[in-house]
Order: C-alpha cells, then structure tokens, then sequence
C-alpha cells in the first residue's frame, strides 16, 4: 500500500522538467538526422515536399507580379480611354451647341426677314420667334459667348410685334 502512495505523491517540476529534456534530445536527433541527410545529398519526402511548396510559392509570386504589371497597364490604357471619350464628349457637345445656336440664328434672321419684306406673319410666330430669341440669349450665357448677330434682326422683329400690336393684329 505504501508504494500506491508513493505514486501519488508525483512531484510535477520533475515531470515536466523531463518532457522538456525529452522534447529537447527529440529536436537534437531530429537536427542530427536532417544535417546527415542532407551531407549525403538524400532527399526525404518531407524535404521533397517542402521544396515543391517553395517552388510552387515561388511561382504563384511570379505569376502575381505579371498579373500586377498587366492591371497597371490596363488601368493606365482605360485612364487614357476616359480621356479620351471625355475630349470626344466635350467636342460633341459644344458641335450641338453650335448647331443649336446655328439653328436659332437662322430662325431670327429668317423671320426678321420675312417681316421685313412685309410677307404676312401671325401673333404666334411673333411669340415663337421671341421665345427662341430667349432661349438663344441663355444658350449663349450659358457658354460664355456674346451675341453680335441677331440683335438686329431682333429690333426689326419687336418694331413690326408692336406695330401689328398697336394695329390689333
């Protein structure tokens, strides 16, 4: 009965001082092995593993930097692209807005026209004419441009408006 509890007794800073030693000679031999075997050019399964790991890691790096480099460069010919579009953008815009105040001028000069030769014109063509003046007017302000050629065509045009006007239409 005495040696039962003498086994009870463990002192366990001796235990674990000796799973300590025991771990450390396993690594020592462990060390020991994988220098022998690699002064004798053996490759084991673990090392041979280990290297296609390294090698496949090495890889997949490689092919990441590629596809690195290919994004930049995609990413810079879409920047250029964008700028691209954006220039086009821009000069289709300002082409319609040309066409627009083309179109506008056009319209004033023809009908300051056909009121100054007296051909016969109705209050609603007067009206159209005075809205599409005020739509040109704000078309150029928008644009910052100035207006230097209708503004005649727009005096003829409010002359004969008042005197028809003044006549009753």
């Amino acid at each position: 009965m005495n040696e039962i509890a003498e086994l009870t007794k463990i002192d366990f800073s001796y235990v674990f001082i000796a799973v300590f030693a025991i771990l450390i000679g396993i690594k020592v031999i462990v060390s020991l092995f994988e220098w022998v075997v690699d002064k004798l050019g053996l490759e084991t399964k673990w090392m041979r593993s280990q290297r296609r790991e390294h090698e496949l890691l090495i890889r997949t790096s490689q092919g990441l930097t590629e596809l690195q480099k290919e994004h930049k460069k995609d990413v810079e010919r879409s920047d250029r692209r964008d700028e691209e579009i954006s220039a086009d953008i821009k000069k289709l815009t300002q082409m319609f807005v040309d066409k627009e105040i083309d179109d506008m001028r056009w319209e004033i000069n023809n009908f300051a026209t056909n009121v100054s030769e007296g051909k016969p014109c109705n209050k609603d063509s007067f009206t159209h004419c005075i809205h599409i003046y005020e739509k040109y007017e704000r078309i150029l302000k928008e644009n910052n441009l100035e207006n230097g050629e209708v503004e005649i065509s727009m005096e003829i045009i409010n002359d004969a408006y008042k005197q028809k006007l003044k006549e009753g239409f």
